[in-house]
């Protein structure tokens, strides 16, 4: 169920959107890295954790707004929240937006989840970069835009472990449709300039760096494309047969690229 990646640090990868949620153990409480995509999803994960430790959820930290890593936030009621601080403003701001969007991607049968769900922005927020004190050191930062506007790194220093949230994707394409694609792959770059030994991406199974490194490859090629197409140079159709991902998402890369251009 939980997969220990160093000492009291673990992953839980879950078979619902492939999503994977990281759980690190401090001293006194429990720190976890975002908190699924429901109220109902996150007290599963809470009671797991009880099978896990019996130290109380003291901190969670949002690697970013997309309704799949935080619409569980609130069930952690007895939490300090962390994120970026446009991780904040999206959820204040387009809170109600984001469910409508989470529908579109479920199935009807589950549309009560979403309408369940009580949006619960960060309250504590940061620019560049955090750390935080759980008797252990967890380092925050942020690099530019990339996945989204407000994705962020957790790194666990003490064991070498990097929560990357959607920075990385494993298993699938990366998700172009809130992203600025010219400039993941410099954020990217940033991100992993110094890479922890075990890296979990958003989604899927663990990673190294030489992964990473192969999709910052790929993310180059799309940025070089998606520069070529918003400059007129090639048209759409041309940009998305031309690079590392189905049709189907170059296109949609395309399309978002010339929207934040």
């Amino acid at each position: 169920m939980f997969d220990e990646l160093g000492d009291g640090v673990y992953r839980r990868r879950y078979e619902s959107l492939d999503l994977n949620i990281g759980v690190v153990v401090g001293v006194d409480g429990v720190l976890i890295v975002d908190t699924r995509a429901s109220h109902r999803q996150a007290d599963e994960l809470r009671e797991e954790l009880r099978r896990l430790t019996d130290l109380p959820v003291r901190w969670v930290i949002n690697t970013h707004w997309h309704w799949d890593h935080c619409f569980g936030n609130a069930r952690f009621d007895a939490a300090v929240v962390w994120g970026h601080e446009l991780c904040q403003i999206a959820l204040e701001v387009r809170g109600e937006e984001m469910k409508a969007a989470a529908k579109q991607w479920l199935p009807p049968e589950t549309h009560q989840l979403i309408d369940e769900v009580v949006i619960k922005a960060p309250n504590k927020t940061f620019s560049e970069r955090a750390s935080l004190d759980i008797g252990r050191t967890i380092e925050m930062s942020y690099h530019g835009l990339a996945h989204t506007d407000a994705d962020i790194v957790v790194r666990v220093l003490d064991a070498s472990v990097g929560f990357l949230g959607d920075l990385v994707e494993e298993g699938a394409p990366p998700s172009f449709g809130d992203s600025h694609p010219v400039a993941w792959p410099l954020t990217l770059m940033r991100a992993t300039a110094d890479l922890p030994g075990v890296v979990v991406p958003g989604h899927g199974d663990i990673v190294d760096r030489s992964f990473v490194q192969s999709q910052h490859e790929e993310l180059v090629a799309v940025a070089e494309l998606a520069t070529s197409f918003v400059t007129g140079e090639i048209s759409l159709d041309e940009a998305s047969v031309g690079g590392p991902y189905p049709e189907e998402v170059m296109r949609g890369a395309m399309i978002r690229a010339q929207a934040v251009a």
